[in-house]
């Protein structure tokens, strides 16, 4: 629930994201691993994940031990699979805590081997296959002797096998087709060794909307999920409704004369006397100083634009001759009345891109989640 003391808060729809969920597995057909990466980009790392175990999602992904960690700890009893590149050291707090392991080489085969011998309990494993990311993973024309290395193990279950996709958020890069053919040829290594065919996943959010040949066994939608849209390129191609609002308080009005300037740099300096409202947010819980003198936001219903320089806690916004009051709603990302502003729109006015906007808003802000 939100924090009283504090005006600013995010507001989470969970049904939406249950529909949103829904409508991905009516799209692709395939088990859905849900990505809850990065606080689950911005609506909350814990409650997100709950509420998609709830709907039956069929495997839960993030990045860090930490956050699989986390989740253990919030009650999460679904699979989860670690994405990130691991440390040896880390690699028997993976297996007692019953988390998916990402294999990125032989030497990682070997330093989860040893911790899973150590404790006498198998691993559950993913092997990383590098098709031009360039990240982490063997190289797909090298992977034959590390997909060998890993069917023999005694030690580790391949549960799945995957690689990420560079540029599915462009519907028409050529980049896409080269990466599934490159990942494709690396897979037929288990059938040419006679080992079982894991599960092959590719597809992000990008590959759930635009390369439905991508989607193989299981998908792994991050940002679509929440209901944005990655790329302004992206195509809408299934039906989501984006999940979280980020919403404030007017905290203040006044008049300022003509030509006197508003916030730090003196940047900007209405041309009449116009009415200004002081909001309590700023680039301190992750709304992005990008937006100064570029932003907008809703009041009653009507858009208006931020004036000035972003503060770390605070930012103006020009009224002009209309009126606002103390306590009054201010919505930030959503809606409010026939009015919205989308995290796409508000990251492509301050430079950035949609996910730099969600996962950038931090634990200051209180979470609430509604549900019907």
């Amino acid at each position: 629930m939100s924090d009283p003391s504090r005006p600013t808060r995010i507001v989470v729809d969970l049904d939406r994201l249950a529909f949103n969920l829904r409508s991905i597995r009516a799209h692709v057909g395939v088990p859905v691993m849900g990505i809850v990466k990065a606080n689950a980009y911005g609506h909350g790392l814990v409650p997100v994940a709950a509420h998609l175990q709830t709907q039956g999602v069929d495997a839960l992904g993030v990045a860090f031990l930490e956050e699989g960690i986390a989740l253990r700890r919030g009650g999460i009893t679904a699979p989860i699979l670690v994405m990130g590149g691991i440390f040896g050291p880390q690699a028997a707090q993976f297996i007692a805590h019953d988390l998916e392991i990402t294999v990125s080489s032989v030497d990682k085969l070997r330093q989860v081997e040893a911790a899973a011998e150590a404790l006498g309990r198998k691993a559950v494993i993913h092997l990383k296959v590098d098709t031009g990311m360039e990240r982490i993973g063997v190289h797909s024309y090298s992977a034959g002797p590390f997909i060998e290395a890993a069917a023999a193990s005694q030690w580790c279950v391949v549960k799945g096998v995957y690689s990420h996709l560079a540029c599915a958020d462009d519907p028409v890069s050529p980049m896409t087709a080269l990466q599934l053919e490159r990942f494709l040829e690396a897979c037929e290594h288990f059938n040419r060794i006679g080992a079982p065919m894991p599960l092959r996943h590719l597809a992000n959010s990008g590959g759930v909307l635009h390369f439905p040949q991508t989607h193989l066994d299981m998908v792994r939608p991050g940002i679509v999920l929440y209901g944005v849209l990655p790329d302004p390129a992206s195509r809408p191609a299934v039906a989501v409704k984006p999940a979280l609002s980020l919403v404030s308080q007017v905290v203040y009005f006044k008049v300022v004369k003509a030509g006197n300037p508003v916030s730090y740099g003196a940047t900007w300096a209405p041309a009449h006397d116009t009415r200004v409202v002081t909001v309590p947010i700023g680039y301190g819980d992750g709304y992005p100083r990008g937006l100064s003198s570029r932003g907008q936001v809703l009041i009653r219903g009507h858009v208006y634009p931020v004036v000035g320089r972003i503060c770390m806690d605070q930012f103006m916004v020009d009224i002009g001759s209309d009126s606002a009051w103390n306590e009054d709603e201010v919505v930030l990302i959503g809606a409010q009345g026939d009015a919205a502003i989308a995290a796409e729109s508000l990251a492509q006015a301050a430079g950035l891109i949609p996910y730099e906007v969600l996962v950038g808003l931090n634990e200051r802000i209180p979470r609430e989640y509604r549900q019907a």
